[in-house]
């Protein structure tokens, strides 16, 4: 950061430099040394160092008191820009079309641009000690040139330091005040021009260096609002809404440590004030407001069709190739959109730099560099982790494992259905709001970005094993039974954010084992890999302060509740996990899962105020395309939920981690127990009827069991149903009197997780399942 901010108040606020470029180097350089700075540029580093040297907790009471500590940095008044930008709606560009491969290609290629091309700008090469990028970032700096053909080129005022973080889709930069407007067209003009339909959107602003650190001032800096006003002021709703509001009645028995007023209005005048200003205009401008001179987003890119004309298999736009048989495996129809959609999807897939027949073919002259995929990646995990990668590729040779080419073939390891997982971090935005520092700001971004990445390749390594293809057959595949898969597709991974797809009888255990690995990463409890290089270390502290009030792990967890760890880490994920056939629209899985994400997040908010911070999880097993018509939540409400004395809830999820855990735990023992499948739905259509009934029913069949009465009462009585009052339990069901939120309380209710294990039963996968599946259910018959 020093180096940035160096270098923008060195050049000044117009397009020429204000210091010969060799000077400038030669700072960049001495700084980078820890060598001695030209004395042209002195005095402006001297203020930056200044800057910097400001300790992290301390904020002036007054304005005065700023002035008379930080008179060099009050009279410095030189601006240095911002800019912030990135994709928008990238989910309506990922997934517009059905095929795995354009998905693969559309994600891969909005990766390239945040990755590769806009650090690119900067002169920064996202693998400085390979040449796999060299080519590309050349090509993408001599393109910034040619947009902005002004003197100096623009990529002579743009070096790496000034990039904060480029990830999870977007890009915080610092750069030359003159530059601002240029380089946010030029984030919006790339992708445009790569993707043709992807939205996208940036903008900036210019700031004193004092901003930097104590938020937005006032031109005339004395006239600036500061704590005394906001002493008087906190109580107002408008007030409140900038700063955040003050809840007095919290003591330091609480939960959560109580936030002062200097506090709260320290938080928000700091760096975090200022990003905060560009997050507004970002809206501003996505929701087409113009503003300055900026050419206008009011019209996204749109491609004419006619009735007339063949359309593309999206059947949004024209096509302009027709591709048959042999170059792919069906007749295939693309416009320009789609077809580089399936190329960089080819290429990904394939880890080959060749251009495949079709696409030379067609004659379209956009070209793409090969895009690491993240399989690539993830056998670039393994290799630093050679005990992992013994667990995954066991006896298999890995050069002879290929990457899924359909969710056809993920589906084959689990009897043709699959699961989507996506995930999202927990209180991101509440950590933000605590951070004054850009470096903060930085630090934060690679933590999140590395445990996300590296928390999915552990799940995955430890859950999975390359699956041999067996009784498949697709003619649109080139893979044959015994062929070798890698039995998963990563669809992105971005910042917080994750999408898998996974076989269904693995997806439980790989969502839990992702949200307890993020959060060991980030306490430093689980290193990335085996022998990690500086850059591999987690830098940030993310331990949460306990405070002196007691937290009952009984309003929190419904499985074993004194069993279950205290949570530890302030950041988590929450899960949607949807468990579907292959051939489900992956438009209409992707809408479900996006539904179970925002559900197991809503739990996460109602556990927060309990005192957990771990993560949730939602679970749906969808085994027909028409099983529900309407959203999640309201087929759960209509269906699901019967307004009786007492209330029943006829399902549990969404459910912590300990608690998914657990029922994974229950499931395996109705298994070991082996109970009658015919029972078990038989159970669960008698929950209906009635909380008496249900009981009568589970004890008349449980008594019936020859083997296994043990585990089912450890796993599942015990440990689920205890009742509140004795120590008996209530089994299939438990009782929640709803003050989870004390402000909002429920109409207290008996829920259940036996529906969630019938409907799961098939997707949990034990050793003994060829076994179980072969030997027939044995009871006692009684006369």
């Amino acid at each position: 950061m020093t180096i940035a901010l160096s270098w923008c108040l060195a050049w000044g606020e117009q397009r020429q430099p204000q210091f010969e470029l060799a000077v400038l180097q030669q700072m960049r350089d001495a700084l980078h040394n820890d060598a001695q700075v030209p004395e042209n540029v002195k005095a402006i580093v001297e203020q930056v160092r200044q800057l910097q040297a400001i300790p992290k907790d301390y904020f002036p009471k007054t304005l005065t008191e700023l002035k008379d500590k930080y008179q060099n940095l009050w009279q410095q008044t030189t601006r240095i820009g911002l800019v912030y930008g990135g994709a928008t709606k990238i989910k309506q560009y990922v997934f517009e079309s059905a095929k795995i491969q354009d998905v693969r290609g559309a994600s891969a290629l909005l990766d390239r641009i945040n990755l590769i091309d806009l650090p690119a700008f900067f002169n920064k090469n996202p693998q400085p000690n390979s040449n796999t990028y060299n080519a590309q970032c050349i090509d993408v700096k001599n393109w910034l040139n040619n947009t902005i053909p002004n003197q100096p080129q623009i990529s002579e005022a743009l070096i790496p330091e000034l990039v904060i973080y480029s990830t999870g889709g977007n890009i915080l930069a610092f750069c030359p005040a003159a530059f601002v407007d240029d380089l946010a067209n030029a984030i919006e003009k790339r992708y445009t021009e790569e993707t043709l339909t992807a939205n996208s959107c940036a903008v900036g602003d210019t700031f004193r260096l004092l901003e930097i650190r104590f938020g937005l001032l006032k031109e005339s800096i004395e006239e600036t609002l500061w704590l005394d006003w906001y002493r008087q002021n906190y109580q107002k709703p408008l007030v409140q809404a900038y700063f955040g509001n003050i809840d007095n009645s919290k003591t330091e028995k609480d939960s959560e440590s109580p936030v002062s007023v200097e506090e709260a209005f320290a938080d928000r005048k700091s760096f975090n004030e200022i990003a905060t200003k560009l997050a507004v205009l970002f809206n501003q401008r996505r929701s087409g407001n113009n503003r300055n001179n900026r050419p206008s987003r009011r019209y996204p890119p749109m491609f004419e069709t006619h009735p007339y004309l063949m359309r593309d298999g999206s059947d949004r736009r024209s096509a302009v190739r027709l591709v048959q048989p042999p170059e792919l495996p069906r007749e295939t129809h693309f416009s320009e959109t789609s077809a580089r959609k399936h190329l960089v999807g080819y290429r990904a897939k394939k880890g080959s730099p060749q251009v495949p027949n079709w696409y030379e073919n067609a004659q379209l002259e956009w070209q793409s560099i090969r895009v690491e995929g993240w399989v690539d990646r993830f056998d670039r995990f393994l290799q630093k982790n050679p005990t992992l990668q013994q667990k995954y590729y066991q006896s298999f040779n890995p050069n002879k494992v290929e990457i899924a080419e359909t969710l056809s073939h993920i589906a084959n390891a689990s009897k043709g259905f699959i699961a989507y997982i996506y995930a999202d971090g927990n209180n991101m935005g509440g950590y933000i709001q605590k951070i004054r520092t850009p470096q903060e700001y930085q630090q934060f971004s690679r933590d999140v970005e590395l445990a996300t990445e590296y928390a999915v390749y552990q799940a995955l390594a430890e859950s999975l094993h390359p699956h041999k293809l067996q009784n498949f057959n697709d003619e649109d595949s080139t893979l044959d039974n015994g062929d070798l898969v890698h039995p998963f597709e990563i669809i992105t991974i971005g910042g917080d954010d994750i999408f898998l797809i996974v076989p269904a009888d693995k997806a439980l255990a790989i969502a839990q084992l992702i949200g307890e690995r993020f959060e060991q990463i980030l306490l430093k409890q689980q290193p990335l890999v085996e022998n990690p290089t500086p850059a591999e270390q987690i830098k940030g502290n993310y331990q949460i302060k306990r405070s002196n009030k007691p937290i009952d792990p009984k309003k929190i967890h419904r499985y074993k509740p004194t069993d279950a760890p205290p949570s530890k880490c302030q950041l988590s994920t929450s899960s949607g996990v949807l468990i579907a056939a292959s051939n489900t629209p992956i438009y209409y899985a992707k809408d479900f899962v996006d539904q179970l994400l925002k559900s197991a997040k809503e739990r996460a908010k109602k556990l927060k105020k309990a005192g957990y911070c771990g993560g949730t999880v939602d679970v749906m097993a969808l085994k027909s395309v028409t099983m529900i018509s309407s959203d999640v939540k309201a087929f759960r409400q209509e269906a699901l939920f019967k307004k009786i004395k007492p209330n029943l809830k006829l399902y549990a999820t969404p459910y912590t981690l300990h608690e998914l855990g657990g029922l994974i735990a229950s499931i395996e023992a109705l298994k070991t127990a082996k109970f009658p499948k015919s029972q078990l739905y038989q159970i669960r259509s008698l929950l209906e009827r009635g909380k008496h009934t249900a009981i009568l029913n589970y004890r008349y069949f449980r008594t019936r069991l020859k083997q296994g009465k043990q585990e089912l009462q450890t796993q599942f009585e015990e440990a689920w149903c205890q009742a509140k009052s004795n120590e008996g339990n209530l089994a299939p069901w438990m009782y929640d009197d709803g003050k989870l939120d004390p402000k909002n309380p429920e109409d207290p209710f008996y829920e259940t997780i036996w529906r969630d294990m019938v409907d799961l039963y098939e997707f949990v996968a034990t050793e003994d399942d060829n076994i179980l599946e072969s030997e027939p259910a044995k009871m006692e018959v009684k006369s």
